[in-house]
C-alpha cells in the first residue's frame, strides 16, 4: 500500500517553529506533486502548501509568509517548514500525492503527525 509517513510534530508554544516531514513508503516522490493538509479539530481538511515536480510551491492564504515547502528528491523527502506558530495553526498535519497541485485528487495519505500549538 502506498502511503505516506509524516514526522515532527508536537507541542509548541505560540511563536515557535517547526519542521514536519514527510516520505514516502513504497514509491518515489520525484514525479509527484505533493501536498501538505491541515485538519484542525472539527473542522474539514484543508490543504495547505503544495510543491510541484519543478519546485514551484503554493500556499493558502492563512499561511503565506509563514510555512515554507521544500522537498529534497535525494533523500525522497518532502519537509514543511512553519515559523510563527498561531493556536489556529494546532492539527493533525497530512501529505499526499497529486499528478500537479491544482488536483483534487490526491493519494497515498498517511497517518498524520499532530501539531498542538499553547502556550
Amino acid at each position: 500500500q502506498l502511503q505516506f509517513v509524516e514526522s515532527g510534530g508536537g507541542l509548541v508554544q505560540p511563536g515557535r517553529s517547526l519542521r514536519l516531514s514527510c516520505a514516502p513508503s513504497g514509491f518515489t516522490l520525484e514525479r509527484y506533486a505533493i501536498g501538505w493538509f491541515r485538519q484542525a479539530p472539527g473542522k474539514e481538511r484543508e490543504k495547505v502548501s503544495c510543491i510541484e515536480q519543478d519546485d514551484s510551491a503554493y500556499y493558502t492564504d492563512s499561511v503565506k509568509g509563514r510555512f515554507t515547502i521544500s522537498r529534497d528528491n535525494a533523500k525522497n523527502t518532502v519537509y514543511l517548514q512553519i515559523s510563527g506558530l498561531k493556536p489556529e495553526d494546532t492539527g493533525v498535519y497530512y501529505c499526499a500525492v497529486a499528478r500537479a497541485c491544482p488536483s483534487s485528487e490526491y493519494n497515498a495519505w498517511g497517518q498524520g503527525t499532530q501539531v498542538t500549538v499553547s502556550s
